[in-house]
């Protein structure tokens, strides 16, 4: 988790909670921000007894036309709804749920979705519903009213680790070049002096950090040996954080 959740609750008791705001869905067709795509449908199931707070979740993830999204509201339908054999890549999951105890949820969803990644939203934030998420290995702990820009990092986050969530080529053409062109600059080196050090010509390299070409293993490879830095320091420079 980005930083220590009991920090997190204490945080957001000393904080004014602003209202949700209002989400207009991004019609079927629009790319995922930050150029991520997907290998095919995700399956997203939101379960909480507040209708509003489902429509708000809804419409915050309906910008990525492959996210599948189903949502619960009534805590008599959670437990037949995690049993489906729909398998679900993501839950959504309000911590408190009417007549239902948090840690018979989160078993629920261990026996029937072991494979589904869970974001535990809450109203009602404690350090106790911190430790509990934190065993049960949620991907996240958000508390409520949340920000949607920042529902939407923590599930792209959540679906990116399992791989269901990757960067496209263009994209991954353009982080690796700006990587590149950092550490080139960090080291007071010219293209000229990339050129003479790789033996690759002036006017690839210069296609290599624009994003404008790929580049072969041994090219990046070459380009590595030359910056002092091996190839997985590279491709992890440009993880998003």
């Amino acid at each position: 988790m980005p930083y220590d959740l009991e920090e997190r609750v204490s945080h957001s008791h000393s904080q004014p909670k602003p209202a949700f705001p209002a989400v207009t869905p991004a019609p079927k067709g629009v790319a995922v921000p930050r150029q991520l795509q997907s290998a095919g449908d995700i399956h997203i199931l939101v379960l909480d007894d507040d209708p509003h707070t489902c429509a708000v979740i809804r419409a915050a993830l309906s910008n990525n036309r492959d996210f599948v999204i189903e949502v619960v509201s009534d805590p008599m339908l959670v437990e037949s709804a995690i049993a489906r054999q729909q398998p679900y890549h993501l839950i959504v999951l309000d911590y408190v749920l009417p007549g239902l105890e948090p840690e018979q949820v989160l078993n629920w969803i261990r026996d029937f979705q072991p494979d589904a990644n869970i974001v535990v939203v809450t109203g009602y934030p404690s350090v106790d519903s911190a430790i509990n998420c934190l065993r049960a290995k949620t991907c996240d702990y958000l508390t409520k009213p949340f920000q949607v820009e920042q529902l939407r990092e923590i599930v792209y986050r959540c679906l990116e680790s399992k791989g269901l969530l990757r960067m496209t080529e263009d994209a991954l053409k353009e982080a690796l070049g700006a990587a590149i062109r950092e550490r080139r600059k960090a080291m007071n080196l010219t293209l000229a002096n990339m050129s003479e050090r790789t033996g690759v010509s002036l006017g690839y390299l210069s296609q290599i950090e624009l994003g404008k070409n790929s580049a072969s293993i041994e090219t990046l490879y070459r380009i590595c040996l030359a910056l002092g830095m091996k190839m997985s320091e590279l491709f992890h420079s440009i993880q998003r954080a």
